[in-house]
């Protein structure tokens, strides 16, 4: 058995963020989500950031924020989790890198490098975002990607505009329960 299909625990850090609505309280319902998987429970959460839009500029500032988990599930499975909690959230991909109610990234698993159609692992673009460095950051600083520490590539990144909006670790719990049909 591969040490990935070993059956035992492993750890994965997402990224979530949306612009669409109360896009805080559908990060925190997406954690909550998760969280309610069978083979997901989210161990950390960061800091609720506000950011500005990276790639496609001309939308509304988003709110982006990072969640260390612990899975069963293999990489491409976890990735079809996150992409069922966008789909049961209504997300919708009608542009790339355009508005979003919700989206859900699967950053790292354990220190797995992999490449398929669907996945790259660590997420090829994670070290040029300041939006996911800063969050990571928080939870993760001494993860090494790309032979860097999370907190190093966290220091040089852009972080131009981008504020802690709930620094609070349980933020999302608070909000998870303010939208409207549970979880």
């Amino acid at each position: 058995m591969s040490a990935i299909d070993d059956g035992g625990w492993h750890q994965a850090a997402i990224g979530l963020g949306g612009n669409i609505g109360d896009a805080a309280a559908a990060i925190a319902q997406a954690l909550a989500r998760l969280d309610a998987h069978p083979d997901v429970t989210v161990l950390a959460v960061s800091g609720l950031y506000r950011t500005p839009p990276w790639g496609k500029t001309d939308q509304d500032w988003f709110f982006n924020a990072c969640a260390v988990v612990q899975t069963t599930l293999e990489p491409l499975a976890l990735l079809d989790a996150c992409l069922d909690v966008e789909k049961a959230m209504k997300r919708q991909r009608l542009e790339r890198w355009g508005p979003r109610t919700i989206d859900l990234d699967v950053l790292t698993y354990d220190t797995i490098t992999m490449q398929t159609a669907a996945l790259t692992l660590p997420h090829p673009r994670m070290t040029e975002r300041g939006f996911v460095l800063l969050p990571l950051a928080d939870i993760l600083p001494d993860h090494v990607v790309g032979g860097r520490s999370v907190a190093a590539w966290a220091g040089d990144a852009d972080a131009a505009g981008i504020e802690i909006a709930d620094g609070r670790a349980a933020w999302w719990r608070d909000r998870a329960g303010e939208v409207s049909g549970g979880v």
